[in-house]
Parts: C-alpha cells; sequence; structure tokens
C-alpha cells in the first residue's frame, strides 16, 4: 500500500501539530498536496519544529487550543470539514507525568473522549488515527516482543493514560461508529521516536544532542533500559497507510490497533544509542552513566511485534538504527550551522520514500 497516493486536496487534521511527531507528519502531508489543518496549544518548547519548519505558512488553518475545550473543538471541525483526522495531541513525556498526573490523565483520556465525541457530530470525517505508544502494554519485561492483543496496562501516570486512551478509543468504536457510513478509527503504537527538530526536556536523544553542543557531557539516567528506537518517519508512513486503509471500501477492517516498531535487530540500550550519537556528532561529544535511587520507575525492556501491520498494511521499516541516528544528527547540525532544515526536512522525507523496506 503506497502511502503517497490519495492526499492531494483532501482536508486533513492534525491534532498535535505544533509538537515534534506532528511538525513532521504536517510537512510530509503538505509534500503530498494534502490541505493540512491543525489544532494544538502553542509550541512546547523554545526553539520548536513548528518554526523551523515554517508551519504557518503551509497551513490550511491553525488552530490554537485545549482538547478540553469542546466548543473550540466543534469550531474546528465545522471550519476545516476534514476526512482524515490524525490524533497526535497528548503529554507525551513520562517525568511530566509524575509531576503532573492529572493533566496527564485529563489531557490524554478525556482529551481523545473530546476529540471522538467531535468526530462524531462533524458528519465530514471518514477515518482516524490515533496515536498511542508501546508503553500501553502491561509489561513484565519477559523479553517477548508485544502483539496488539496483549493486556493493557501501565505503572506510571503516562502508560497508564495511554493504555486507558486505548480503552477510551474502543470504548466509542464499538459505541458510535459501527454504522457503515460512520468514521473508522485506529489506534497506532509506536515506538520510541527520534529525529531532527526535537527540543523535548527529559528524553535521550533531545537531551544528548544538546549537550554535545554545549560540550558537555551527558548523564544516562537508565543506561541499560532498552527500547525499540525509529525515525520518526517510520510511524509516520504507518499512520498514512494506515489511514488509506480505512478510507478503502474494506477499511472497517482495519478499525483497531496497529503497532509500528522497528526490527527487532534495531532495540537497543539507552547507553548504546548515547555512544553511537557521541560517534556520529564528533569532536568532545563524551557519555557519563548516572545511576542512583531516586529516579522514577521506567520500563527496563520494550519490543513491538509489528507483524500485524507487515501482513495486512504491507509497511515494514525502512530505516535502520544507523541511518536513524545519522539523519537525526545531519537536521541538528544543520540547525546548528542557520541551514535550511526544512529543505533537510522534505529531502529526508524523500529518502525515506525512496528507501526499500527491510
Amino acid at each position: 500500500m503506497d502511502a503517497a497516493t490519495g492526499w492531494a486536496g483532501r482536508d486533513v487534521l492534525v491534532t498535535g501539530h505544533t509538537g515534534f511527531k506532528g511538525g513532521w507528519l504536517c510537512l510530509w502531508l503538505h509534500q503530498l498536496g494534502a490541505r493540512v489543518h491543525g489544532y494544538a496549544l502553542a509550541p512546547p518548547t523554545q526553539p520548536n519544529l513548528f518554526d523551523a519548519y515554517g508551519l504557518a505558512r503551509l497551513l490550511a488553518s491553525d488552530m490554537r487550543a485545549d482538547l478540553a475545550d469542546r466548543n473550540a473543538l466543534r469550531h474546528c471541525f465545522g471550519t476545516a470539514r476534514p476526512s482524515v483526522v490524525f490524533h497526535l495531541a497528548a503529554q507525551s513525556l513520562v517525568r511530566e507525568s509524575y509531576a503532573e498526573p492529572v493533566s496527564t490523565f485529563a489531557t490524554n483520556v478525556m482529551g481523545t473522549a473530546h476529540l471522538l465525541q467531535a468526530v462524531r457530530e462533524s458528519g465530514s470525517v471518514q477515518a482516524v488515527v490515533v496515536a498511542t505508544t508501546d508503553k500501553v502494554y502491561e509489561n513484565h519485561e519477559t523479553g517477548r516482543a508485544f502483539r496488539e492483543g496483549d493486556a493493557l496496562g501501565g505503572n506510571d501516570p503516562y502508560s497508564a493514560s495511554k493504555a486507558a486512551c486505548e480503552i477510551t478509543v474502543a470504548s466509542f468504536r464499538a459505541s458510535f461508529f459501527t454504522a457503515e457510513n460512520a468514521a473508522r478509527i485506529a489506534t497506532a503504537r509506536a515506538g520510541n521516536v527520534i529525529g531532527g527538530g526535537d527540543w523535548a526536556a527529559d528524553r535521550l536523544v533531545p537531551d544528548c544532542l544538546r549537550a554535545f553542543a554545549a560540550n558537555d557531557p551527558v548523564h544516562l539516567r537508565y543506561p541499560h533500559a532498552v527500547r525499540p528506537w525509529q525515525h520518526v518517519l517510520e510511524p509516520l508512513s504507518g499512520y498514512l497507510q494506515l489511514a488509506q486503509a480505512l478510507l478503502a471500501a474494506d477499511g472497517r477492517r482495519f478499525a483497531r490497533a496497529w503497532n509500528f516498531g522497528p526490527v527487532p535487530a534495531d532495540d537497543a540500550s539507552v547507553e548504546t544509542v548515547a555512544r553511537r550519537l557521541a560517534a556520529l556528532w564528533g569532536g568532545a561529544a563524551t557519555v557519563g552513566v548516572d545511576i542512583g535511587d531516586g529516579q522514577p520507575h521506567e520500563a527496563g525492556l520494550l519490543r513491538l511485534d509489528s507483524g500485524l501491520a507487515e501482513r495486512e498494511l504491507g509497511w515494514r521499516p525502512r530505516w535502520d538504527l544507523s541511518q536513524a541516528l545519522a539523519m537525526t544528527v545531519a537536521w541538528q547540525q544543520c540547525w546548528l550551522a542557520g541551514g535550511d532544515v526544512a529543505e533537510v526536512g522534505r529531502a529526508q522525507i524523500q529518502r525515506y520514500r525512496d528507501s526499500p523496506g527491510s
């Protein structure tokens, strides 16, 4: 299934368009000819990808409001009349969820319920892709890669809120979206995404690149934790292919949960990724290990099985971890040098599209 077809002239709403993953998706959709509408709060960091990509000039509309504001959501849907919605807006940081658990649940659970209610009332939406996370699974760290039918869970507030988001979507789908002409709604569970233009706090790659740029050593809190690392374009290609499947005549069979993770060989520890980043960055980039008590709990081992997406959607990863890290460093060093990162982003998207599947 080709992620590039069927987007020209289509009205598409991206929630969370001022964030990292949302910024990349908006640039890609614009490149495919879609009329892209955004709904989000102001960019969460300074600098940020929204400004770096000049997305204000590319969007058909740009609404700044909270997911809690149901009137604003209704207005957005009424104005944009989207046929496809990518719901990426979320509180997406584990450590932030410990500091602000109530607002994390409010955004990730009730915010999704408000979004789906707006979809119910819109009359224009045909397909919805709700982005969740690999952390939705009840994780006993056995080493087995998670499949879509595995039990949901979550010890930290972020993981639990995203598992609750999955249940919320499933409930709305079963209760309100069963008619043949109703919108088709799916959830997408991706791994740890990396790429240029991520300035979030308490994420490994942004923390490393900030430290390297300042000629400071980076200190690792969870050096032995293993994650399914992937370039941001990997899950975004999955979201696009999934949305196209939902739009097809038999699209209702795709309205379910999907994993979009890297090949097992690209699962790597935090320390491995940090040291490979330092080698790519060059200069005085150094990595230290800071293991101690008092760190909030995070899972030590996470793996995803993306076999369903490969069999049913024809999706598979295109860039291995080496390529993902190299593209990330190249983007960030271009930005530090004052280069045109929007052009770099477009070129990386095209290069990804031209790459064969693994």
